[in-house]
């Protein structure tokens, strides 16, 4: 069976070609940022992307006919459990008047829909960012007007999951992970049983990232935004932009952190470790969640190439659960996955409605 799967982004629109589990073409669709602003959203950019796809599979001579589905990155949908979900006229919808926010992701979805549907072939989304699956108990705050969400890197959090799951013999839901997603931004979360029962995410939440900031403390942080020195806007950015790393050491290139440490640098060497000591903290936090019973803790993302990175965080939360290395990052493969697993029967596609999931 063939999948395809299309991945837009900001910049760009990656796309891929497996058949069953091999990636058989795969490329990157860079856009120039001056064509991209004659679009008033995000939306109005999808006969231009489209365009750009169909003609690089016809380049690659890959005829829409040979495939089976088309896979789709989520955007900013409803809240939602995870799983693989068809696209339907509700999920466009709601992309399309951008009922969370503009997001090229956005876009997964209805690239998806309109390729297929060209052939006559399901065109599904899997585990979108809006996945949401947190026990009432992990939003209270301790403000009644704020609340915990859940806002990581579900995609790949689960994709990973299911890799160990595979490795050990068994299936994602029989098994208790705390996993850490570690590149340009952070998301740790703990999986019982096939769901991420709570979790954190670097712009709300948890440890710092390479140009986020993680959870800040409260009082100070309100007299940093009512001191003047900074807009609304100065401080979002802050936040989100070009805080953690980038704050303090004025780069978000962990490499180049690693090697102003190799030549003496002691505040890289103390920013990185603090990193590395907050990510210790948070994994060994959702062992409380998890009730001290975790099976594996799994590092992923970018980060966990790094061997000072990851022989830190091994050295202190290594008491806790053997760990698992799966360095980098596997969206291309997890949406190939999905749609495979529905097209195989082995999953069950999930309707879309104007709650979310109908159940």
């Amino acid at each position: 069976m063939r999948v395809l799967v299309v991945n837009p982004g900001g910049s760009s629109t990656k796309i891929a070609v497996f058949d069953e589990e091999k990636r058989i073409y795969g490329t990157t669709i860079d856009h120039d940022g001056a064509e991209l602003r004659q679009f008033r959203s995000v939306f109005g950019q999808l006969g231009y992307r489209r365009g750009l796809i169909e003609n690089a599979l016809r380049s690659a001579d890959i005829a829409l006919e040979s495939l089976d589905a088309v896979a789709g990155r989520g955007g900013l949908l409803r809240e939602l459990p995870g799983g693989v979900y068809a696209v339907n006229d509700q999920m466009v919808e709601d992309v399309r008047n951008a009922i969370r926010g503009e997001h090229a992701s956005n876009l997964g979805c209805v690239l998806a829909r309109d390729i297929a549907g060209a052939v006559g072939i399901p065109a599904f989304v899997v585990d979108p960012v809006s996945v949401d699956e947190f026990e009432d108990i992990s939003r209270i705050t301790g403000i009644e007007d704020l609340q915990y969400c859940s806002w990581m890197h579900a995609l790949n959090q689960k994709a990973v999951a299911r890799r160990v799951a595979g490795r050990l013999g068994g299936r994602y839901e029989d098994f208790n992970f705390i996993v850490a997603h570690l590149g340009s931004g952070v998301s740790i979360a703990p999986h019982l049983r096939g769901r991420m029962v709570d979790g954190s995410g670097g712009r709300t939440n948890g440890p710092f990232a390479t140009d986020r900031s993680g959870g800040l403390p409260a009082y100070g942080l309100i007299e940093l935004c009512y001191s003047g020195r900074y807009s609304r806007q100065e401080m979002v950015d802050k936040v989100s932009s070009f805080g953690g790393m980038y704050d303090y050491l004025g780069t978000k290139d962990l490499r180049e952190i690693e090697a102003r440490i190799d030549r003496g640098d002691e505040k890289a060497r103390l920013v990185l470790e603090a990193f590395v000591y907050q990510v210790s903290k948070e994994i060994a936090g959702y062992g409380a969640t998890l009730a001290g019973k975790v099976d594996r803790i799994v590092l992923t993302g970018g980060m966990a190439h790094s061997g000072r990175v990851v022989d830190g965080i091994v050295a202190r939360v290594g008491y806790l659960a053997p760990l698992e290395i799966v360095p980098g990052e596997m969206e291309m493969e997890a949406l190939a996955d999905g749609a495979l697993r529905v097209l195989k029967g082995l999953e069950t596609a999930k309707d879309y409605g104007p709650g979310g999931e109908e159940r």
